[in-house]
């Protein structure tokens, strides 16, 4: 028995009653069941055959990590739109991870004081570049502010672009930051007023094996920063992947009619059709139900977890319990 692509477009066909192409074209009928697959489908039900492991490595001196176009991780590459929710728990080289989504929850227990130092001081012959190297050392990236006071009272203030570079207000010369080194070359555009301190504000760590997690604004960031890579493990809800060639099957063959319906239902909508969509919608409902029947079952198999066992005890400290986080 057929069941990928094409047998898909021939059951469209015969629940919309359009035999041939001049009514619909195959490649319209693919346009909607690719809608409903990657759309649809995965919003609706939640499938233990779509829940997966994910592995990504932390860098060294790293602490955020973009998970959209930009992600430097490869694994994190567009991760919002591979991806429909992630799962406690969380493993950093085997061992649990704490996971939050609140940031005020998280920065609680992982404050960002900044340390302020003074690097320098504004000059009688008025100085605009100044050199030399952070002690407290290494300092967090996006997190470097150099500042002064200029004779007539406003504000000068540079600040790193997380590549070490140091953006703002500068002058003609070199503005950079090394993170790891602490070493710094900074130059105003103005120069600061003779006698008033040039500071230095970072925020310097210890680097170590990363025992947190937070998942905020398509960003994962982890505490402690890494001082090595490390593997990243956790549970996530892959999007269903699309049909694109005749031959084509669904990840598990028994889903291909209930995706033949709900195309159907949205061809139906599209036409105006709401009788027609209605009369589909029973039958669409009892696919529904045999599609997630598998999953049930599986499910079935779990320890609910209640304030009596033991599957909270090693939950994370932050009292989210199984946070889930989903677009």
């Amino acid at each position: 028995m057929a069941s990928n692509l094409q047998a898909i477009i021939i059951k469209v066909r015969r629940l919309t009653r359009s035999p041939s192409a001049q009514m619909i074209s195959d490649a319209e009928i693919i346009e909607y069941v690719n809608t409903f697959v990657l759309y649809d489908f995965p919003e609706e039900l939640r499938l233990f055959s779509l829940r997966t492991k994910l592995t990504w490595w932390c860098e060294p001196f790293i602490s955020e990590y973009a998970t959209d176009s930009t992600a430097i991780v490869p694994q994190l590459l567009n991760f919002d739109q591979n991806y429909i929710t992630t799962h406690y728990p969380m493993y950093s080289a085997g061992s649990k991870m704490m996971f939050s989504q609140k940031p005020e929850e998280y920065f609680n227990i992982w404050p960002k004081t900044n340390n302020i130092v003074q690097v320098a001081s504004g000059t009688i012959g008025g100085l605009t570049d100044f050199t030399g190297t952070l002690t407290a050392i290494p300092v967090l990236r996006n997190n470097v502010t150099f500042s002064s006071v200029t004779t007539a009272n406003t504000g000068l203030e540079l600040h790193d672009d997380g590549a070490g570079n140091l953006i703002g207000d500068v002058g003609a010369g070199l503005n950079t930051i090394n993170y790891i080194t602490g070493a710094f070359q900074i130059s105003f555009n103005i120069a600061p007023k003779a006698g008033i301190e040039v500071n230095a504000m970072t925020f310097p760590y210890n680097p170590s094996r990363p025992t947190s997690l937070l998942y905020y604004d398509n960003k994962f960031t982890v505490r402690p920063v890494p001082d090595q890579p490390y593997p990243i493990e956790m549970e996530v809800y892959i999007r269903p992947s699309a049909l694109l060639a005749a031959g084509d099957t669904p990840k598990l063959e028994q889903w291909w009619q209930y995706i033949a319906y709900g195309a159907a239902i949205k061809i139906f909508q599209d036409r105006n059709d709401n009788d027609s969509a209605e009369s589909l919608f029973p039958e669409y409902k009892r696919q529904e139900l045999l599609v997630q029947r598998r999953s049930w079952v599986q499910y079935a198999n779990e320890q609910t977890g209640t304030i009596y066992t033991n599957q909270l005890s090693d939950r994370n400290s932050f009292g989210s319990g199984n946070n889930n986080f989903s677009w």
